[in-house]
């Protein structure tokens, strides 16, 4: 990335679009949506967070600087979202359908909740063992979740047994698994089954959501699926890892907007014949080949259809013809979909480390003077388990305006359009630290993780280089610029 900088008011800055990226979560993300989903609906006066309110689809959730106006929700979205990142071919989703039922038919693990849900011939007693499963496996691990489980079934077969227990005994055979309020929701849900709905479990993932206290949307969805076949998709921190790699999405998935468009690549791809199976076989592929770290993308179903996994190649044939490492497909990419500053990755001397900064900023820019590049600070920022110490550079160009064409993939903005755009926290970060800087002085903050050249420490091998590169603007006629192709 690459502003130069300009100590008058009115700023450009270069921006380009980066390379895909990848996204992690866990199954716990989930039961955590669940939670603050119930809590809005119960709350009339709920507003939503910040975050939430400036999350983009590609974009990290951007923790603007104070006194800055977000853009609202519907902007950043339309303006982020791209045919990268979704299914627009039938075909594409017929394949991977088809592959992945075909593996999970193969490798699904034998676990007990799937042995009863399809031996089950009653369906109140089907949803009632699915529901039992679904609630236990929030936030908890499935090797431990199977003693417990096969427990609760022997014990309390039926959601009418449930019903007529006590709470201590629910807490007592729930001691251990932690978070006892589940077990507290989910009686509650099989007394309110029982003594108002007629013994009988909601058929949909609508009604059931609506009408058993503690079940949120994934498990509504889970229930659905499994017990009563309908074609509703879900998402869970395996599911949500699998669809962002899959689409190359790289941004945090529990923000709102990304939120909202992975359920709805969920509900596009779940197969309408086999819902139920076809949910499971997300989550296991998730769980057991599509993990958070060291997935094993030789082993994965639909590898062939993974923009991750592709990007991830690409990469690998050009390090191989130059000098730096290989990437995974953890590292292939963070900012997905977003703008950013033109980079290149941190040199081993200083003197290399400015070349490689010039060159990148000609390619985009054009002639640039050399001696004035200055060194403003150190940005560190994690994406997802990925930690990135960025070196923000700054250069000054007084009184010359910013060429009117630019590469494909690259646009001018002004800084008032930054501040709105589809950035990235980390962009915004790096935006901080040259508002930050003026000659002569040292600031830093250690919560932000935001440093000055006076107190940086030498950056490792593989850590990114960022250059800020904005230029000032005085011709009054900004149209022609902001024309500039994205």
């Amino acid at each position: 990335m690459t502003p130069l900088v300009s100590r008058l008011s009115r700023l450009w800055a270069i921006m380009r679009k980066p390379r895909a990226a990848v996204g992690s979560g866990h199954r716990k993300q989930a039961a955590s949506q669940e939670g603050r989903q119930k809590h809005a609906k119960n709350n009339s006066q709920a507003k939503p967070s910040a975050c939430d309110a400036c999350a983009g689809m590609i974009a990290e959730c951007p923790g603007a600087p104070a006194g800055l106006a977000r853009q609202p929700e519907e902007v950043v979205l339309q303006a982020s979202v791209s045919s990268y990142h979704l299914f627009r071919d039938i075909a594409e989703v017929t394949a991977f359908r088809g592959s992945l039922l075909s593996w999970y038919d193969q490798e699904k693990r034998d676990l007990p909740w799937r042995r009863r849900a399809e031996d089950e011939m009653d369906l109140d007693r089907r949803a009632y063992a699915v529901w039992v499963s679904e609630v236990m496996l929030q936030q908890t691990q499935v090797a431990t979740v199977i003693n417990y489980y096969t427990g609760w079934m022997q014990k309390w077969p039926t959601l009418q047994d449930l019903a007529s227990a006590s709470l201590e005994e629910v807490n007592q055979l729930w001691a251990g698994l932690g978070y006892y309020s589940r077990g507290r929701r989910l009686q509650e849900g099989a007394r309110k089954v029982v003594e108002e709905l007629g013994g009988h479990m909601p058929r949909t993932a609508e009604t059931l959501q609506q009408l058993l206290p503690g079940v949120g949307r994934y498990t509504a969805g889970a229930i659905a699926s499994i017990a009563f076949g309908q074609a509703t998709g879900v998402v869970d921190g395996n599911v949500a890892r699998v669809l962002c790699r899959v689409r190359a999405i790289g941004a945090d998935p529990s923000s709102t907007l990304v939120s909202q468009q992975l359920w709805g690549l969920a509900q596009q791809l779940v197969d309408p014949a086999r819902p139920g199976d076809f949910n499971q076989a997300a989550m296991e592929l998730g769980a057991t080949v599509c993990t958070p770290q060291r997935p094993l993308c030789s082993q994965c179903p639909v590898e062939s259809l993974c923009r991750a996994r592709q990007r991830v190649e690409r990469e690998q044939l050009l390090a191989s013809r130059s000098l730096s490492g290989s990437p995974d497909v953890e590292e292939c990419g963070l900012l997905a979909g977003l703008w950013e500053f033109p980079s290149v990755t941190w040199e081993p001397s200083e003197q290399l480390q400015r070349k490689a900064l010039l060159q990148e900023l000609q390619r985009w820019a054009g002639p640039l003077p050399a001696t004035r590049l200055r060194h403003l600070g150190e940005v560190v920022h994690t994406f997802s388990h990925i930690k990135l110490t960025y070196q923000v550079y700054g250069l000054a160009l007084e009184g010359q305006t910013p060429v009117t064409t630019v590469p494909p993939g690259a646009r001018w903005l002004t800084q008032e359009e930054f501040h709105t755009a589809a950035v990235s926290t980390a962009m915004k970060k790096v935006f901080r630290v040259y508002q930050g800087q003026q000659p002569g002085t040292c600031m830093g903050s250690k919560r932000s993780q935001v440093s000055s050249p006076c107190s940086r420490k030498k950056p490792r091998m593989g850590q990114q280089v960022l250059d800020n590169f904005f230029r000032s603007h005085i011709s009054t006629d900004a149209h022609s610029l902001n024309s500039a192709a994205q």
